[in-house]
């Protein structure tokens, strides 16, 4: 099976490699969910088969170029943090009650919320599985980038202390909740690539830094684009109350002494009743007509430029001219 790359490669050798690898990622992950239970074996390929960008086992096939690539362990690796991130979806879905995901209903719509959140631990049970192959360091860095996506997921749901900022509390949210799983893609797969220490802790910063300017280009995308870019319903999160920097920023704007008009009606657009379509529509377009859209593509661009300065220390060649694409590409998307 020939599977096509998310991110375009100038380097056609590379982009080979990386195809014929990512095929190999496929099949673990096809084989890693089949199951001989007809419920579980159902649910746990719903989202496998709903396809994606792969973006985080691209990230650690992409790093392990800057060492030995061609190790069974790099595949291995790259199916563990796309399970992990799979697991996190089904999760996500329902606290967030989205109806969509990736152009198909999500679990809880079709199963209901107990089995989708249990095809999540399911999902989890098998990266645990596959990671425990790769040594206790594997297990280590595994277990500690879980609890950073639980306590994302908890510090969202909760929100911020009276004394912190709204702002800083969320990119804390973002960097748990998304980037470290990011970083851990990038690590595993210089790590087991068997790269030097100095590569290895260049390509996880990295990761942590345009994991976060990933998700604020998403929160963007969240607003401005439509169901068939994100494969959910655009202005999910304004009706379920999840923060995004967008709704934040606007909530500081409309809350200082210089707020305009314009700042409080798109407020109160915000935080009107949302359940209906139209209502939410009006508050979308409320924010997509607001500065506060361009203001968070600007911090996601500006997080890409310093994830490319990060990536200082590695060679030229086509790995690196990769990741800087990668970087480019995640933030192009919230053009």
């Amino acid at each position: 099976m020939t599977t096509a790359l998310a991110l375009p490669l100038h380097d056609a050798e590379l982009a080979e490699r990386l195809t014929g690898r990512m095929s190999l990622v496929e099949e673990l992950l096809r084989d890693s969910v089949t199951s001989t239970d007809p419920i579980a074996d159902l649910a746990s390929r719903h989202l496998v088969n709903a396809g994606g960008k792969r973006l985080r086992p691209l990230l650690t096939l992409l790093t392990a170029e800057l060492g030995h690539a061609d190790r069974r362990e790099v595949v291995d690796a790259a199916a563990v943090v796309e399970l992990t991130h799979l697991a996190t979806l089904y999760h996500d879905d329902v606290m967030d009650s989205a109806p969509v995901r990736r152009g198909a209903p999500s679990a809880h719509e079709v199963w209901g919320n107990s089995v989708a959140i249990l095809t999540g631990d399911l999902l989890f049970a098998r990266a645990s599985s596959i990671v425990s192959g790769l040594g206790p360091e594997a297990v280590r860095i595994q277990a500690a980038t879980f609890e950073r996506l639980c306590l994302g997921q908890l510090h969202e749901t909760v929100g911020p202390r009276p004394e912190e900022d709204p702002v800083e509390h969320y990119l804390q949210v973002l960097s748990d909740k998304t980037a470290s799983l990011i970083a851990t893609s990038a690590r595993f797969g210089a790590m087991f690539a068997g790269c030097s220490a100095e590569v290895v802790r260049t390509v996880t910063t990295f990761g942590e830094t345009i994991g976060v300017a990933f998700q604020l280009a998403d929160d963007v995308i969240d607003l401005t684009s439509d169901g068939t870019v994100t494969g959910k319903t655009p202005g999910t999160d304004l009706r379920e109350g999840v923060p995004t920097m967008p709704a934040l920023l606007l909530r500081a704007r409309a809350g200082a002494p210089d707020a305009t008009d314009a700042d409080r009606a798109a407020l109160a657009l915000l935080e009107s009743d949302l359940s209906e379509d139209a209502a939410l529509a009006a508050a979308v377009q409320a924010l997509r007509e607001h500065d506060v859209v361009a203001l968070t593509r600007r911090r996601a661009v500006d997080l890409a430029h310093q994830a490319v300065a990060e990536l200082g220390p590695l060679p030229a060649g086509p790995v690196k001219e990769a990741l800087v694409a990668f970087a480019e590409a995640l933030v192009d998307r919230a053009s």
